[in-house]
């Protein structure tokens, strides 16, 4: 058994002295090792800190999943050293983003929906990916035209990330709910039916009031879904699209500290900052974000969590959403945005299948859980040592 202790003081913010122990089963070790060495990648690293033996009594409280996960990144990131596809990779392609502005019904709105519009244009800029805003500019076609037109032209398959972003007003009358638009509206009917025959990664955000059942109908394999409500019986104005668009893009939503906000990570942060300003203003909270993406159409909120940690268990015996969101990145770190996508689409999959694995670590005996992990590390091993293409950069998408 091998052992590695890693010591930190938090004294500006007032916690104690850190300590950090992890023992490792030996007989493989050497294999998880190999992995963090080829890979470099931050997000094994958070999954091998959840699938081993830690000792944890000396870390000080209130110290977050996230920081746990930073004492594990240095220790191991000592004995692994560089990457062996990053330095040889080419920077992958950017995300594809479509942001649809809607009707501001009254004047205030107008700039309101204007300025997170450019919100997510600035972040797109800075990950260079493209995109294209529908519903600011006076254009001759109508608004609902101009989106099916875009997402008729938009590659269906590959894995580069298509991102839909609704930043408005929606209504929702108990039978069909719609997105309000200069012009005829959109529905959950047909957005469900100009997305059907994507099947390349998508991620759909309604920030509108009384969004939930777009998230209900549009869940899907290969999907991440969120709404601003958990309803459509949630019609007030809902605010919790601009603090998403802030969190995006905000260092200290990265909970996990891998130098990239995820979506999910932003999800939280969003809906935790969305609560906050209720409280604050003295208010009843009106609306409750939902993420959806494991494709049940139920979605899971914010206050389902501790940081990164699960503290609820779903209805029903549904699985609680977030893994596959997590993999999300508009803005990716360096590292990451040189890994090549079909490096990281194999990836993001043993990643997913390790937080499987992790699941069931309770109910299967020690020996033949150690294998099943020792299996993946391996072929994590074998995934950074794979000969690979560079992807070539990403086309502008125009208006």
């Amino acid at each position: 058994m091998m052992e590695w202790t890693v010591g930190s003081d938090q004294g500006a913010a007032g916690h104690s002295k850190v300590a950090i122990t992890l023992r490792v089963m030996s007989r493989w070790t050497t294999s998880a090792v190999m992995v963090l060495c080829a890979t470099g990648s931050a997000s094994v690293f958070v999954h091998l800190w959840n699938c081993l033996t830690v000792n944890t009594k000396t870390l000080a409280e209130p110290v977050a999943h996230g920081r746990r996960f930073a004492w594990l990144s240095l220790c191991l990131c000592v004995l692994s050293g560089s990457s062996s596809f990053l330095s040889a990779a080419e920077p992958s392609q950017s995300a594809e983003l479509i942001v649809l502005v809607g009707a501001p019904g009254a004047p205030d709105y107008e700039p309101l929906f204007r300025k997170w519009a450019e919100q997510w244009d600035t972040a797109a800029k800075q990950a260079h990916a493209s995109c294209t805003i529908i519903g600011l500019d006076e254009n001759s076609k109508v608004d609902r035209t101009r989106l099916e037109e875009v997402l008729k032209a938009t590659d269906k398959d590959g894995s580069r990330e298509l991102w839909l972003v609704l930043i408005g007003h929606g209504t929702f009358d108990r039978r069909v709910a719609k997105f309000n638009l200069r012009g005829p509206d959109v529905s959950t009917d047909d957005l469900k039916e100009w997305l059907k025959s994507i099947e390349r990664p998508t991620v759909v955000i309604d920030t509108s009031a009384a969004s939930a059942p777009f998230l209900t109908q549009l869940a899907g394999l290969n999907r991440v879904i969120v709404s601003a409500t958990k309803s459509g019986s949630e019609q007030n104005f809902a605010r919790f699209g601009g603090f998403l668009a802030e969190a995006l893009v905000d260092p200290s939503s990265d909970l996990d500290k891998d130098e990239q906000v995820s979506l999910w990570e932003a999800f939280l942060a969003g809906s935790r900052r969305t609560a906050a300003w209720y409280k604050d203003e003295g208010r009843l909270q009106t609306e409750h974000a939902l993420l959806d993406d494991n494709g049940d159409g139920q979605g899971t909120r914010a206050d389902a969590f501790d940081g990164l940690d699960p503290v609820k268990v779903a209805a029903d015996q549904a699985k609680l959403d977030g893994s596959r969101a997590h993999q999300r990145h508009l803005v990716p770190s360096a590292a990451e945005s040189k890994l090549p996508l079909e490096i990281r689409r194999q990836r993001d999959a043993l990643e997913l299948q390790i937080l499987e694995l992790r699941g069931k670590k309770a109910t299967l005996p020690e020996d033949v859980y150690y294998q099943q992990l020792e299996t993946l590390l391996i072929e994590l091993t074998r995934l950074s040592r794979a000969p690979v293409s560079p992807a070539k950069p990403a086309a502008a998408v125009a208006p």
